[in-house]
């Protein structure tokens, strides 16, 4: 196995120091991560281009050879692999001078190599000088690691050395490879981190989102930050360090803040998520812009652990980590808020969102990950789009091959369409397997199965198309082709997909001229506004920000159902399985009724949620934090309505009342607050009750007794306070007084009956005499007749 002389991560300082000298060339001043080396370095930027700020590995190597064996000093083209294939830029020289500058602890070594006329010298550690030898013939090799290149570089001078060390003719040769991804801006994603405490430190700064772990898009994280005794770094597992102890003192989460440097950013993360920490905040080791933490390539790093982190994690400024390492110094407890309500825009009712794949399934775990997130993901996309909440698009990166080199075997293998559009060789073998033109072809046929179902208004078809093909046609079983591809197509005859107008859509694939299909994914993969240019391969879109974290199910609907404006979201992002579990901590910092297991805590997707909840119909007011209070006709149904109640001796008590809407009063009886005490009120000694002469009190809970004094003649009267006698004498007026009454009402009664009796005769009397007067005279009338006639005789 090769073994590396030297390899660090260095950052460009600055460009040209001593003013420019060639028009393609660059002298970078540059410092590294690990061992603090100071770095000069003359480079063909018209072919490489390197920028202030921007970060690159470094390795130099007396061989190429992957089995380590010793470099042969020429070129052979071919298909073998070497250490060049993981590096973009790569140069071979020879070492001219070695010396040693100051003395006792600061003395430095510098390393002096020409390649070819471009120079480095390299300044640090003198333990790293001995390492190296004088006329050492040695490789430098370059990968930049904050951002991918669309095409891998590399720029290899090799030297043939003449005998008697003069230099012969330098011979570079340009080999363009691509990788999975594409050159150009690359913007950080970010979030806010509130720090709510202590004082002097409360403001909102600006961290970067990691590429892994599981960010809570659209939701916010509460905790409180430790910084460990060893192991500030979190190289090295916690697990061995029993005097670290992950509890934050307050009952809120773990937020671990580790230092940058010695491992990668993901070995970090996953080092805090076995020992307990909820996040992980990286320190940056020098003032610079923020960058994104992103995940190892394929074979620098175990790989096996990466999709099992869960935990978010932020690169925070190192002016910010050193402010906190020292407020926890004093000691202060330092508690943190995370918060991703704004990492992705919400600006309506539905989202947007870009899909970034390969149909390549032979690439490793990434790949592997890729077809499970296809299968997982596929009825939940499937649904979002079919009821208008989501516009779904997938897209495909390609690369260009220069012109230089169309008729190269490389290009020739890898790109289709006379070099325009091309993908690199899935198992970096052109002599054998599949080539990248294959991968190309299948790419371009499924995005005009998109292109086409999307004409039809079946948009969604795209999901099972992809998710068949990945099953049905795997590069292992030699079915990766057009045949299984069409029939794959074939048995989704139903949706109403034309075969014929994919093929249209296909073309000659052979023919030089364009696709405007793969044009339009070239001209895609170029940011625009707040989007960088897609640097990673597979990611997510989302209302126009890139998405970061991990690429499984739950995290990417979580992501997607915050790009909703807040109360648009559809059922499918309420329900369980993509919510938070802030309410296991501590309740969130919520109000809770221990007795009766009522919290007003609720996770949602978008985080925790303080709210009095409705339990039994019964709702509850209040802020959500401190308080909530049942109201309503039954609230004491629930809980008492949050109430005190207590019983003594068979008798219970309650200060809630049903016809009250809301609050508590304690019984009569009680005094206090109503919800957690009511104390007896002691109404003999504070002379609230019998007080009447001769009255002997006796208090009892809630209540009282009172009896009267004397022989036992007197009864307590209760409501008047008073004692009346018990004996016959005041029965026997009482009752004698009743009579009374009574033969008064009787002899009223009787003498109203006799008048009304005497009226109603007179009455009948008078009436019958005039009915029979008109019928018979009477003996008054007789005789006033006869004196009427004796009258007119006169």
């Amino acid at each position: 196995m090769v073994e590396t002389l030297f390899e660090d991560i260095f950052r460009v300082e600055q460009l040209d120091p001593d003013g420019k000298k060639f028009d393609k060339v660059n002298r970078i001043e540059a410092r590294s991560d690990q061992f603090d080396m100071y770095m000069q370095l003359d480079v063909n930027t018209d072919i490489y281009p390197l920028h202030v700020g921007e970060k690159f590995m470094l390795v130099l190597a007396s061989t190429l050879n992957l089995d380590g064996t010793p470099d042969s000093g020429f070129f052979a083209p071919g298909g073998r692999k070497s250490l060049a294939d993981k590096f973009e830029y790569v140069m071979h020289g020879k070492l001219y001078r070695i010396s040693e500058e100051g003395s006792g602890a600061n003395v430095k070594a510098d390393i002096y190599v020409s390649f070819g006329g471009l120079l480095m010298l390299l300044r640090g550690d003198p333990s790293i000088a001995a390492k190296f030898e004088l006329d050492q013939r040695l490789f430098i090799l370059l990968r930049k690691t904050s951002r991918l290149s669309a095409c891998r570089v590399r720029f290899i001078c090799l030297q043939e050395i003449m005998r008697g060390g003069r230099l012969g003719l330098a011979i570079c040769v340009l080999l363009l490879l691509m990788c999975e991804s594409t050159l150009g801006r690359f913007v950080v994603e970010k979030n806010n981190l509130r720090v709510t405490s202590p004082e002097n430190l409360k403001d909102t700064y600006e961290c970067a989102i990691g590429n892994f772990g599981v960010p809570q898009y659209g939701g916010t994280l509460a905790g409180a930050v430790l910084y460990p005794e060893s192991n500030q770094k979190a190289c090295n597992s916690f697990t061995d360090d029993v005097s670290f102890n992950f509890k934050s003192g307050a009952g809120l989460p773990v937020f671990l803040l580790v230092d940058r440097g010695d491992c990668y950013f993901t070995l970090k993360a996953w080092n805090a998520q076995k020992a307990g920490a909820a996040a992980i905040l990286v320190a940056d080791d020098r003032p610079e812009p923020l960058i994104t933490m992103d995940t190892p390539e394929e074979g620098h790093a175990r790989s096996n652990y990466l999709q099992n982190i869960s935990i978010p994690s932020a690169l925070i400024s190192q002016s910010l980590g050193e402010a906190i390492k020292i407020a926890l110094n004093r000691p202060d407890m330092v508690k943190v808020n995370l918060d991703w309500r704004e990492a992705l825009p919400h600006p309506d009712d539905r989202v947007e969102y870009e899909f970034w794949t390969n149909s390549n399934d032979e690439c490793g775990p990434k790949c592997d990950g890729q077809k499970e997130f296809l299968k997982d993901f596929k009825g939940v996309a499937q649904i979002l789009e079919k009821k208008g909440y989501t516009q779904f698009t997938p897209h495909y990166i390609t690369w260009y091959c220069p012109e230089a080199f169309i008729l190269s075997k490389q290009c020739k293998s890898q790109c289709i369409n006379n070099g325009r559009y091309c993908a690199p060789d899935p198992d970096e073998d052109f002599s054998r397997g599949y080539n990248g033109k294959d991968v190309v072809v299948q790419n371009l046929r499924q995005a005009c199965f998109y292109k086409v179902a999307n004409e039809t208004g079946k948009p969604w078809l795209w999901w099972d198309y992809v998710t068949d093909f990945a099953i049905r046609c795997p590069m292992k079983e030699e079915k990766y082709n057009k045949e299984c591809a069409e029939d794959v197509i074939a048995s989704l005859a139903f949706s109403g997909v034309d075969v014929k107008k994919i093929r249209e859509c296909v073309g000659d694939t052979e023919a030089d001229v364009e696709n405007q299909v793969l044009k339009a994914e070239q001209k895609a993969q170029i940011g625009k506004g707040a989007r960088g240019d897609v640097t990673i391969l597979p990611t997510l879109i989302i209302n126009n920000r890139q998405y970061r974290g991990k690429l499984d199910k739950g995290t990417v609907l979580k992501a997607i159902c915050s790009g909703f404006e807040e109360t648009t979201e559809p059922v499918i992002c309420l329900r369980d399985g993509i919510e938070t579990n802030e309410c296991m901590e501590n309740n969130g910092g919520c109000w809770i009724d221990k007795a009766s297991n009522i919290t007003a805590c609720r996770d949602t997707f978008r985080g925790r949620v303080c709210q009095c909840p409705i339990v039994q119909g019964v709702k509850f007011f209040g802020d959500g934090y401190k308080h909530c209070e049942a109201s309503g006709d039954v609230r004491c149904k629930v809980n008492n309505g949050g109430c005190w109640k207590d019983s003594q001796q068979g008798r219970v008590y309650s200060a809630c009342i049903d016809d009250h809407s809301k609050g508590c009063k304690c019984p009569p009886g009680f005094k206090g607050d109503g919800v957690k005490n009511c104390e007896d009120i002691d109404e003999c000694e504070e002379k609230l009750a019998c007080q009447c002469p001769d009255c002997k009190c006796k208090n009892t809970w809630g209540s009282y007794e009172c009896r009267c004094g004397g022989d036992g003649d007197l009864l307590y009267i209760r409501e008047h306070d008073a004692c009346i006698s018990k004996d016959a004498r005041p029965r026997v007026v009482g009752w004698s007084f009743v009579w009374l009454i009574v033969l008064g009402f009787a002899v009223a009664g009787g003498v109203a009956y006799a008048f009304y009796k005497y009226r109603i005769r007179t009455y009948m009397d008078s009436e019958i005499r005039a009915i029979m007067a008109q019928y018979m005279p009477l003996d008054n009338q007789a005789e006033v007749a006869a004196a009427q006639g004796s009258t007119r005789n006169v």
